[in-house]
């Protein structure tokens, strides 16, 4: 996991977390998470990417022991290579499969 996460500049959000920057403190929220033995197996599904010259995003629908999340997972192209610069997983309260797909009258830049 370490080799997917570019060196510097990067941000987390878990769920009911605070937002963490930087490598270390990233690195280590995920290592705690992965040893502990009461976490669920992460599944992701309903993906949706958006690509650009210089960035990707993903979105998907995590599923953790039951619970649904929105992730987004920001990543920068470095060195040739795609490399994730932020995380972040909100829980879901609208029914995933139920959700509009289409885009938004406006957005906001």
């Amino acid at each position: 996991m370490m080799d997917l996460w570019a060196a510097e500049d990067i941000s987390c959000v878990h769920p009911g977390w605070p937002v963490l920057v930087g490598r270390s403190a990233v690195i280590v929220s995920y290592r705690d998470i992965f040893l502990n033995p009461q976490q669920g197996i992460i599944e992701a599904r309903q993906e949706r990417v958006l690509i650009s010259a210089i960035d990707a995003r993903v979105f998907c629908v995590e599923e953790v022991s039951g619970a649904l999340l929105m992730a987004t997972n920001w990543f920068a192209l470095q060195e040739s290579r795609w490399r994730l610069i932020h995380h972040q997983a909100s829980p879901l309260v609208v029914d995933p499969s139920r959700a509009s797909s289409s885009k938004p009258a406006a957005s906001f830049h």
